[in-house]
């Protein structure tokens, strides 16, 4: 029987953090990581655009035995983040096996929308 919980390596291809907000809710997009191993996981985001060089490699912890919900406005690499707006794509490479979802909130109007996926994990 494999015990294997998750993958390596994941692609999430659709990415837009919405500039404008209403209500009392800010827009905003999670990657929701599960590391079910007992030992942290060491990963690896590369966030890729349209038009511009991808912002590769950001380093993220993930504790054993946790989940955590990364808000994609948190993610910074030498001083580059992901500006709103703009349709962006997200590569995870981990050394261990992880679940990833994704998710968005998006309150640009008074009716909110909440989308939320399974990334797509790659062998």
């Amino acid at each position: 029987m494999n015990n294997q919980k998750g993958e390596k390596h994941w692609i999430i291809p659709d990415g837009y953090i919405p500039p404008l907000s209403s209500g009392e809710l800010i827009s905003h997009e999670s990657i929701c990581i599960l590391n079910c191993n007992g030992q942290d996981a060491k990963l690896e985001v590369t966030i890729y655009f349209e038009d511009r060089d991808p912002i590769e490699k950001i380093p993220v912890i993930i504790q054993g035995k946790r989940s955590k919900h990364l808000r994609t406005t948190e993610l910074e690499h030498n001083g580059e983040t992901i500006p709103t707006g703009v349709p962006y794509s997200i590569e995870v490479e981990s050394d261990l096996p992880i679940i990833v979802q994704y998710s968005r909130l998006d309150s640009t109007q008074p009716g909110l929308a909440l989308m939320s996926t399974m990334g797509y994990p790659l062998k």
